[in-house]
């Protein structure tokens, strides 16, 4: 409708039983709407309704080992964060450490290691290995997300 004043945008407004909506307040001059509002409120939340339906929330799951873990022990922790993956989530690979354990950190980067190239077809390692307190952590995230 062009440049108007406020006022006689808001007497239209009423004429035609809408409202007078702001729509770019920060424009030069602001950008107002004459629209019915409660409709408009309406049409968001819908668009914000669809959009949270097709939004995936990915979680971190853990997968907890030791250094000294079984050949058949390891493959099933590793079948674990095969599931979690394809699930497309997150998974933190711990490896625990007792007592003197800790003073050979490379068993724990060596597991690591391991289960990085066991699933290196469906994740990338987010966060190489790293010792904190007693536990060495790692993060891999599925390639497709």
């Amino acid at each position: 409708m062009g440049i108007m004043p406020p006022k006689d945008a808001l007497n239209i407004a009423l004429d035609r039983g809408l409202d007078l909506v702001e729509v770019a307040p920060n424009a030069n001059p602001p950008v107002c709407r004459i629209m019915d509002f409660g409709k408009f409120k309406y049409e968001q939340s819908k668009k914000e309704r669809e959009a949270r339906k097709h939004q995936r929330i990915i979680n971190v799951k853990e997968v907890k080992l030791r250094p000294n873990i079984e050949e058949h022990d390891f493959n099933t922790k590793m079948k674990n964060a095969i599931r979690f993956l394809e699930n497309g989530d997150k998974v933190k690979v711990t490896i625990m450490f007792r007592g003197r354990e800790i003073t050979h950190p490379e068993l724990g980067k060596e597991l690591c290691d391991r289960m990085a190239n066991g699933v290196k077809y469906l994740a990338k390692v987010e966060k190489e290995a790293k010792v904190e307190g007693k536990n060495m952590v790692m993060i891999l995230s599925p390639i497709n997300s």
